[in-house]
């Protein structure tokens, strides 16, 4: 016979923490890098989240001892991906990328580049996905890592795997 066990959130965790108000991200920084962890930063516009970002995130975490990831507002993500875009709003995108237990930190940002948002972030790693070469990146954004000593990794696709795939096929059912 079935129970009627109610489901209470698990209170030793607390995802909507992990996101990160723009004004307080230097002070986040600052307990990172006084805790002495490499931080590894990403970023992008996340809209549909599937197995290639969780792929990507996952992999950019194992670079360092924690990730934040850096997201597309909506503005910007509308400027990026085109009209209809993003799916979900900035604030649900957030909640979802929080909730992964690869991703330590999540901070939106309005711009359509990530340049002020990598200045600000001052990441140990900056992580980005194979559609980019070291030379085919932002040289704002490139500046902006290595001038506070960092590194730029590039990791693979996920092949197959895309928010625009996804949206496709969700238009043909």
């Amino acid at each position: 016979m079935p129970t009627t066990a109610r489901f209470v959130q698990n209170r030793g965790v607390n995802f909507r923490e992990k996101i990160i108000a723009w004004d307080k991200l230097p002070e986040w920084r600052a307990a990172m890098r006084a805790s002495g962890r490499k931080l590894v930063v990403t970023n992008g516009c996340f809209d549909l989240l599937h197995p290639g970002h969780v792929t990507y995130l996952e992999t950019a975490r194992n670079h360092g001892d924690a990730l934040l990831v850096g997201l597309n507002g909506d503005d910007s993500t509308r400027q990026l991906k085109g009209e209809g875009r993003p799916v979900n709003p900035e604030g649900d995108r957030a909640l979802v990328l929080a909730a992964l237990e690869s991703v330590n930190g999540v901070c939106i940002f309005a711009e359509k580049t990530a340049t002020r948002f990598l200045a600000a972030a001052q990441p140990d790693v900056y992580v980005k996905g194979g559609d980019y070469t070291l030379d085919g990146l932002n040289r704002e954004e490139r500046r902006a890592v290595e001038s506070a000593g960092g590194k730029i990794v590039i990791i693979p696709f996920v092949p197959g795997k895309s928010t625009t795939t996804l949206l496709q096929k969700i238009a043909r059912l």
